[in-house]
């Protein structure tokens, strides 16, 4: 086997969106903040859209990004919440996995906080092989090759594999 088309866990991205509602941001800090016991960053507005009240620098949400281990383990508790089931519809072409969580004291872990209510937030896994850098790198760089890209069905098999998960039928 080649070690080089290895599939990998890049990162995992957890993202709530509040809109112009500074409370619903508030508690989507503390959201966060009490799953992963990490405070997430929060995400600023860079367009003026009046007819939905958003103007240049107005905060609209908050997101977290883990790596390595944490990222493993946040993963594995939201599949758990998720029943460790996911639809083809959750993949997309370049092998990522998105999925919804709708009321987070379904996490293994997390207690119900009455200062947050019941609340819902969203998970982005993006998957990687040994040698995505040079897309990335400063000093040429350079597109992936396609017969090194991942694969919708590559990464179904991945997540089965690693994260037993069930594929839904439509």
């Amino acid at each position: 086997m080649n070690t080089m088309r290895d599939i990998r866990i890049e990162k995992v991205t957890m993202n709530i969106g509040a809109g112009k509602d500074p409370a619903l941001l508030d508690k989507g800090v503390a959201l966060i903040k009490n799953i992963t016991g990490i405070p997430p960053v929060k995400t600023f507005t860079n367009k003026r859209i009046p007819s939905w009240g958003l103007r240049p620098g107005l905060a609209i949400g908050c997101k977290l990004t883990l790596r390595r281990d944490k990222a493993v383990d946040i993963l594995k508790r939201t599949l758990e919440a998720q029943g460790r089931k996911l639809s083809e519809k959750n993949f997309d072409d370049q092998g990522n996995v998105a999925f919804g969580i709708p009321e987070y004291i379904d996490i293994p872990g997390a207690k119900y906080d009455p200062a947050i209510g019941i609340m819902g937030l969203q998970v982005c896994v993006t998957l990687s092989r040994p040698g995505f850098r040079v897309k990335r790198r400063s000093y040429r760089s350079s597109r992936i090759p396609k017969k090194h890209r991942i694969s919708r069905q590559e990464s179904i098999d991945f997540m089965r594999k690693k994260f037993d998960i069930i594929m839904e039928e439509e």
